[in-house]
């Protein structure tokens, strides 16, 4: 077992990687190419990507791919991917292009409020506390008056204060609810900074409340800190068609609505299924999510809370057949921002902007629920004809023939012969084997 090691975050990254070789690599070479070979040869960049985070080493690389043919309110877009897992985008690229001529997609932005607290404890009269907050709503609001003047320029800031007494869930627990416009900022900076505001104004002002000092019961704060549950920051988006026009190979139109209907509704009915059912429609909002350098853990948690918002875990996607339409839509939070952190710093994320044609953060959370939608039609749809694995496979191939050093003759070959042969682990291996025999 090795020793603790001091002061590591003060060492140059060459002197962390020597320690990691000796330590843990016993000085092997090839653990320290692999970390070089990663390195960007652009000195600039590399120093940018350095700076990201803390204790850099090297840069993980995922791929960025495209998702092109998407037809969202009329407009058409490329969409930008980036994830590791095979056959998200192909999937998303075959769902653009079906609805493509079937009128594409369609979204709307139900709201852009997010949201964040300050957590009180409070053992008192809650009928002072009441009064106290009565009192002091004005100040609070005008203790952050500087903090939100450049919100404010741009049609943002505080929008609300409300006082939650939530003393039947936890006793003595009391919150300051704050709503906030933060417009095309992700805005967690400066909701914190405002509510940790508040919280100094909250403990000033209550020492010299008469009633407070009389019970000598005072409120005390135990933290301030954003929501990254945002249920008030929705977006949907929708496609609809005759169901005559949704006929596949071996299906008539009308049964495949059928199938798609049913299978969500059992995505409804069990957490089993919506869990897998949902983590398939976040591959596609996380890989765009990623392309645009917003945090997918934040909206990972905030969609997955979201599912459960009416008691059990539940599918975010729906579906109906009416009077011969399909309908398939989503509704779900996302707080994104499209300016701030790596937004303006990251050269990909620049990029993937660009590609999406500069949107703000209300076009942006359009964009990712159509990727989403996107996503959870294609799967459904292989699900309820051929399977999930004939497609998924066929797009992992290459991964496999990777995973064992193929040529590119023999990748060639293997491509050619898998277009026809079931895809498996096993059958790829065998194959190499046999043309290396």
């Amino acid at each position: 077992m090795s020793n603790p090691i001091s002061g590591f975050s003060k060492l140059s990254k060459a002197q962390k990687i020597e320690w990691l070789t000796k330590t843990y690599f016993k000085a092997n070479e090839q653990a320290i190419d692999v970390l070089k070979r990663y390195w960007n040869s652009d000195n600039e960049l590399q120093k940018l990507h350095d700076d990201f985070i803390e204790n850099t080493i090297s840069n993980y690389y995922l791929p960025i791919g495209i998702a092109p043919n998407f037809l969202v309110n009329q407009d058409l877009y490329a969409i930008p991917m980036v994830i590791e897992e095979s056959s998200v985008v192909a999937a998303a690229s075959n769902a653009a292009k079906f609805w493509l001529d079937k009128g594409g997609f369609t979204t709307q932005v139900v709201s852009t409020i997010k949201n964040g607290q300050v957590h009180l404890n409070f053992f008192g009269n809650t009928a002072d506390m009441i009064a106290f907050f009565g009192v002091i709503k004005p100040k609070l609001i005008a203790s952050i008056s500087q903090v939100e003047t450049n919100m404010k320029k741009r049609g943002g800031g505080l929008l609300d204060i409300q006082l939650i007494d939530s003393t039947n869930t936890l006793d003595g627990f009391f919150q300051l609810h704050c709503t906030f416009e933060t417009l095309d900022a992700m805005g967690a900076n400066f909701i914190n900074t405002c509510l940790e505001t508040f919280a100094q104004t909250l403990e000033r002002e209550a020492k010299t409340y008469k009633a407070f000092n009389t019970s000598q019961t005072y409120p005390e704060v135990v933290m301030s800190i954003l929501s990254n549950y945002t249920p008030e920051c929705l977006v949907r988006a929708s496609v609809s068609c005759h169901v005559d026009l949704l006929k596949q190979k071996d299906l008539d139109g009308r049964l495949f609505a059928q199938k798609i209907v049913r299978a969500i509704s059992i995505a409804k009915a069990t957490p089993r299924r919506a869990v897998t059912h949902n983590k398939g429609i976040m591959n596609g909002i996380d890989a765009v999510i990623l392309a645009t350098g917003n945090d997918f853990r934040a909206v990972e948690a905030a969609v997955h809370a979201y599912a459960c918002k009416d008691g059990q875990y539940s599918s975010l996607t729906h579906a109906s057949v009416e009077n011969d339409i399909f309908k398939m839509w989503i509704e779900l939070p996302l707080a994104l921002g499209t300016v701030g952190g790596l937004t303006s710093l990251h050269p990909l994320v620049g990029f993937a902007f660009d590609l999406l044609q500069k949107p703000n953060a209300k076009k942006l959370m359009q964009l990712v629920a159509v990727a989403g939608l996107a996503q959870n039609f294609a799967a459904l749809r292989s699900l309820v004809t051929t399977g999930i694995q004939k497609g998924h496979m066929k797009m992992h191939l290459m991964n496999i023939l990777n995973g064992v050093q193929a040529t590119d003759a023999e990748k060639t070959l293997a491509v050619t012969h898998f277009t026809s042969h079931q895809v498996s682990h096993r059958a790829v291996i065998a194959f190499i084997e046999q043309l290396r025999a």
